[in-house]
């Protein structure tokens, strides 16, 4: 939808009074329903506003509260650690503290922006993204993105740390 800066502004308060009636039915905070609208509005360049933008507005902000509810139905935390083919003895406790140990230890190295955040998502006390928005001082609808952006940093800083194992029966 091609929205020109007035259209944005006149549109603003609208969007933020059906987000905020909408958000506690679907469970999720009003910025985050009113920022997923936005996306969704500018998905569509070419698209011409209507006459009345009211309908289409409340159309929208329900239809991404439906998928917000959709949404938390279906998440739901990780309840342990998942089961290895080592399920006796110390060695998986060790082991596992050790990978622990590695992953903090390489969080620590991460950038600045990246830190608190994996630092909270790898908290035993498991917060939820709301709780982490919350701690952060960010939309929870950023979070994902953002998460994606750090786990990808994460992932080619380790796999520069891990030489990739050797061809088994080829001679150099």
């Amino acid at each position: 939808m091609d929205l020109q800066p007035h259209e944005v502004q006149a549109l603003t308060p609208l969007l933020a009074a059906e987000a905020a009636a909408e958000a506690l039915g679907a469970g999720v905070d009003a910025a985050d329903l009113e920022q997923a609208v936005w996306v969704r509005l500018l998905e569509h360049p070419g698209t011409a506003l209507p006459p009345q933008p009211a309908g289409l507005l409340r159309g929208a902000v329900r239809a991404e509260a439906r998928l917000a509810r959709r949404r938390v139905r279906r998440e739901a935390p990780y309840a342990a650690e998942p089961a290895t083919a080592y399920d006796a003895g110390p060695e998986p406790e060790a082991l596992a503290a050790e990978r622990r140990r590695a992953l903090r230890a390489a969080v620590r190295r991460l950038p600045a922006r990246c830190r608190p955040l994996l630092s909270l998502l790898l908290s035993p006390a498991d917060p939820t993204y709301r709780e982490i928005a919350g701690e952060l001082g960010m939309s929870q609808g950023s979070l994902g993105p953002m998460r994606s952006r750090c786990l990808g940093c994460l992932r080619r800083m380790l796999a520069a740390e891990v030489a990739p194992p050797a061809r088994r029966g080829m001679e150099p």
